[in-house]
């Protein structure tokens, strides 16, 4: 074949050309001008980034006639040779086919001949990761100590999978992803020498595509030149990778901020008639607003944004969509994404989040609703409290007079609410087990109840609020917040509906005992601390008449807790 691909021709062949890894590439050349030249080294990193290439790189640089230099000169013949494979004492082998103990032992066996053409014999291994364990085994000796004239390049995408034995026996280079802008680089001068007209919205809709992997972009690339006719276009580009243009995704956008779901769900249609990929369009959708993100709150990165190209249209948009909404839209296609992975309807799922997109003020209205009630709460307790301030200034002002002599009076509650005491420990003393498993197993059917009969200010009140005793004619409803349990107290519509549903729940009758939540405590640990006093009175009475041998005989049978004594 004459033709070859583009990441063929223009595989780099010095340093300079390996894009995007300067800080691989700037020790390898200090090393080389210093001699320092390691007898082993890993390349790890993803695919597509200048592994391999790095490694011939490295040892047409140990090879070449001009060493030490930091860059091969590519016209010696130890270069050209090295470069068409012509020379045998560069040898490249691929571990995923020549994974067994027996072709590593064959390379220890002829590791101690010396090089016939140039100075190095150099083994590079790709896919090194694919060794099995006996192989391993195999190369550990020579791979630590192996003859002056032998260099080991192991590459490998998969670094997890080599023994940390392999590792430690290796100077490690990471490679990383290449970022799109140093992809657009490379292809514009790609295509510039090779005299390609083209568009400038191309380069970065292949180079999104690509992933960070350069092999990738020119082979997207070669496509979409193929695809082409004279020129190649940012459509020719879009179709080729199966990516959504901006001038939709600024469509879609705008339907979603006029909050059209028919208009969404049309251009979505649209998409999806011309074959593109939904699991692509959604992710192109979050770098979308992931982007607009980016432009609202930092303008000056420009050029960190990966999916769109700052226009018009796009700015428009980005003024009338908060950051909030924003954080939503986010959210809601991330979790779309989630469960596209696993479901075999996306559309589906496309579907119903574009919906929801449309409709984001409405959810966020019904689920403020509680914070809405507690602020009206709040005001309306401060308007009582400030009327009580205005009607009786001068109680206030005379009461240090009055008490400077006396016992300190007890301090009103500054929100107004008095605990009922008396009722509460009535309960308590009356109180069961059942009774309370009664009510807080029938508690959230109560709360449906008063949503379906159109009481959602009533329901709001309880969000903070649980039963935490009952007993068979009433039971307290212990509320986190004072503000709540005053606002419910003077409720009576509330009081009502909340026994009415109960009653008609648990066939039971019973009477609301408000209580906030640290009066709760306080009367609970008096009401407890008082019960225990009197049992421990009678456990010295019981203990009084433990000489009757017919009481002693009593408590043996059913203890002191069943037992009563009379005169």
């Amino acid at each position: 074949m004459s033709y070859q691909a583009l990441y063929r021709v223009w595989r780099p062949q010095r340093f300079t050309d390996v894009v995007g890894q300067e800080h691989v590439t700037k020790t390898l050349q200090n090393a080389l001008l210093q001699q320092k030249i390691s007898h082993a080294y890993l390349f790890s990193g993803p695919r597509g980034t200048g592994k391999t290439s790095a490694a011939k790189i490295l040892a047409k640089a140990v090879n070449c006639e001009q060493a030490p230099t930091a860059e091969p000169c590519n016209e010696c013949a130890s270069c050209r040779g090295i470069t068409d494979g012509s020379i045998q004492d560069v040898i490249e082998i691929d571990a995923a086919s020549n994974n067994g103990v027996d072709e590593i032992r064959d390379i220890r066996d002829k590791v101690k001949y010396a090089p016939s053409s140039v100075e190095y014999k150099v083994y590079i291994i790709d896919e090194v990761h694919m060794l099995s364990t006996g192989a391993f085994n195999a190369l550990l000796k020579t791979l630590e100590e192996p003859p002056k004239h032998v260099m080991f390049i192991l590459a490998t995408t998969e670094p997890h999978k080599i023994p940390l034995t392999i590792i430690s026996r290796c100077q490690r280079f990471d490679f990383k992803r290449i970022t799109s802008q140093d992809i657009v680089n490379r292809m514009d001068l790609i295509l510039r020498d090779s005299g390609m007209d083209y568009e400038e919205k191309a380069l970065p809709i292949i180079a999104r595509a690509a992933e960070g992997g350069m092999r990738d972009a020119l082979s997207l690339l070669d496509q979409a030149v193929s695809y082409s006719s004279d020129r190649l276009t940012e459509e020719d580009a879009l179709t080729v990778t199966g990516a959504v243009g901006q001038e939709m995704l600024n469509e879609l956008a705008q339907a979603i901020v006029e909050q059209d779901a028919a208009s969404a769900l049309r251009v979505l249609e649209r998409l999806l008639m011309q074959g593109k990929d939904s699991g692509r369009f959604a992710e192109d959708f979050v770098l979308y607003f992931r982007d607009m993100l980016l432009y609202k709150t930092a303008p000056n990165l420009e050029e960190s944004m990966e999916r769109v190209m700052v226009d018009e249209s796009f700015a428009s948009l980005a003024q009338k969509i908060e950051l909030e909404q924003l954080y939503e839209y986010i959210h809601v296609l991330n979790q779309t994404q989630q469960e596209m992975k696993f479901s075999s309807h996306a559309r589906i799922h496309l579907e119903v989040a574009l919906v929801k997109l449309c409709q984001p003020r409405a959810a966020s209205a019904s689920a403020s609703m509680p914070e809405v009630q507690e602020l009206i709460g709040r005001i309306q307790m401060l308007e009582k409290e400030l009327q009580q301030l205005k009607s009786q200034p001068q109680v206030q002002a005379s009461e240090p007079a009055s008490n400077q002599g006396g016992a300190k009076r007890p301090s009103r509650s500054s929100k107004g609410f008095k605990a009922p005491v008396g009722k509460i420990e009535n309960v308590l003393s009356e109180a069961t087990k059942q009774d309370i498993q009664l009510i807080k197993s029938r508690w959230a059917d109560m709360l449906e109840l008063l949503n379906q009969r159109q009481m959602r200010s009533q329901a709001a009140l309880l969000n903070d609020a649980e039963p935490v005793a009952a007993s068979k004619e009433a039971f307290v409803l212990k509320f986190k917040y004072e503000i709540h349990c005053q606002m419910a107290s003077d409720n009576n519509q509330f009081m009502q509906a909340v026994s009415s549903i109960l009653q008609e729940l648990t066939s039971n009758v019973y009477q609301v005992v408000c209580v906030p939540e640290e009066s709760w405590l306080s009367i609970r640990k008096n009401f407890i601390s008082t019960q225990k006093a009197g049992q421990d009175e009678q456990g010295e009475s019981l203990k009084s008449e433990e000489e009757d041998p017919l009481i002693a005989e009593a408590l043996k049978l059913v203890g002191e807790d069943l037992l009563e004594v009379k005169d």
